[in-house]
């Protein structure tokens, strides 16, 4: 033990000798450690508010949406008829035992008027069990019952709320929707909106939603749905008797069963593809697989920082063997062994390598604070210029790649520091003495 200090200390000596040589050598292995803990950290806020957004959706949810589907060209329908129906849901809850709970909605984007104000709005026919599906919480008033069948009554969203009634509370006013009068009856609270998962689903704004019964909506504005195309009375319509269908099964591991059975049943009534069904624990599962695949080609780029860092050790050292020569041969003459030569050199590298790697393991630990003061000064210069996404990402310090960034550039120091220790502890002595 008494051996190693005395090379340690002997170590940092020599490398103090050229403190700045020393230092910018160091600096190639922080650079790498903290590029290596910063991507991943990175990588990780991402994947996290991805799967955030999945489990939002519920692992033991399916989800059957309607698709519009493409049409040929020789198509001329003046309406066109696809989609989730009725008779499908039905169908489905008859046919699959494993389903627990089961909810149906109809939305559509509706014009919304009161006393000369007008906003865009989504009217969504719902069931009473919306509400907890998609953790949604009520403000004032009350949500929509079984009672409220066919009964012309309304639960606005926040946003659409503040939008329609900025000065005075909703609940007990009307709203008229087209030719249609509604009241309302409650208010959400506020929530976030959920972002695509991938190319399965589109983002979710429930900030400008209106929520009526599902009864109300096939009595009020029906399944066909026309639109004006053009100038003059050209029309073109839709029927369309679901959006979507969000099925719960009791067990986790129905799931992928459950969904199996949902698209053969689907696809024996349907001659078109005018459905998808997803499944959020599959696309958890994706989430994961893309997470890990990110993780490998990140620090296989941060790798190669490291790499170019440990070459730039292996330079410095070989400056250092040449410089030294004469040292060397002094202390092989005074009977030091090759192993002697070896240990000194290598500790010297590692004692390199490790305070660069160290350094850069707390650089890389203050990712967080470091990543919201830039993006903080960017914001104030300059709001356009960052992307949506920066604003709201955290990133998440992984303790596998602080392990890993060190381990790595400890590696690199005793990889690129053998071949200079060795050169320097098989010098001949007496070439050694005689260098000047």
């Amino acid at each position: 033990m008494g051996k190693f200090t005395q090379t340690l200390k002997l170590g940092f000596k020599s490398l103090m000798v050229q403190k700045l040589r020393s230092a910018l050598a160091a600096l190639g292995i922080f650079i790498g450690t903290t590029t290596v803990i910063w991507l991943v950290a990175m990588g990780e806020g991402v994947s996290y508010d991805a799967q955030q957004q999945i489990l939002q959706l519920g692992a033991k949810n399916i989800i059957v949406r309607t698709i519009e589907p493409r049409s040929s060209e020789d198509a001329d329908e003046r309406v066109k008829t696809y989609g989730v129906t009725r008779a499908d849901y039905r169908r489905i809850l008859s046919n699959v035992p494993t389903i627990e709970t089961s909810v149906p909605i109809r939305e559509l984007r509706r014009e919304f008027m009161v006393k000369g104000r007008r906003m865009d709005a989504k009217l969504i026919g719902c069931t009473p069990e919306h509400l907890e599906l998609n953790r949604l919480e009520i403000a004032r008033g009350r949500w929509i019952n079984e009672r409220d069948d066919r009964e012309n009554v309304v639960v606005l969203a926040d946003g659409t709320a503040r939008r329609l009634f900025p000065q005075e509370d909703p609940i007990g006013q009307k709203v008229r929707v087209e030719s249609d009068v509604y009241r309302v009856i409650g208010q959400t609270k506020p929530r976030e909106a959920s972002a695509a998962v991938g190319g399965s689903l589109d983002a979710r704004e429930y900030s400008s939603d209106a929520y009526i019964p599902l009864k109300t909506f096939q009595h009020r504005v029906g399944d066909q749905i026309m639109t004006r195309t053009g100038e003059g009375f050209n029309f073109k319509g839709e029927i369309v008797e679901l959006t979507q269908i969000t099925l719960s099964v009791r067990d986790i591991q129905d799931v992928d069963v459950t969904a199996s059975i949902v698209k053969h049943l689907l696809e024996s009534y349907h001659e078109q593809e005018d459905f998808a069904v997803v499944v959020p624990k599959e696309l958890l599962r994706q989430a994961e697989r893309t997470r890990t695949m990110f993780n490998v080609l990140l620090v296989v780029i941060a790798g190669i920082s490291l790499l170019v860092g440990g070459i730039g050790i292996m330079n410095i050292m070989l400056a250092t063997v040449t410089e030294r020569t004469r040292e060397i041969g002094i202390r092989r003459a005074l009977g030091a062994r090759r192993i002697d030569i070896i240990q000194q050199f290598l500790t010297e590298t590692l004692v390199l390598t490790g305070s660069g790697g160290l350094l850069g393991v707390l650089c890389g630990l203050l990712c967080g604070p470091i990543f919201r003061s830039l993006r903080s000064i960017v914001a104030t210069v300059s709001p356009d210029i960052l992307p949506e996404i920066v604003y709201t990402l955290e990133p998440r310090i992984a303790l596998w790649s602080v392990l890993l960034s060190l381990f790595i550039s400890l590696g690199v120091g005793l990889i690129f520091g053998v071949y200079p220790a060795r050169r320097a502890a098989y010098m001949s002595p007496i070439e050694a003495l005689r260098h000047e």
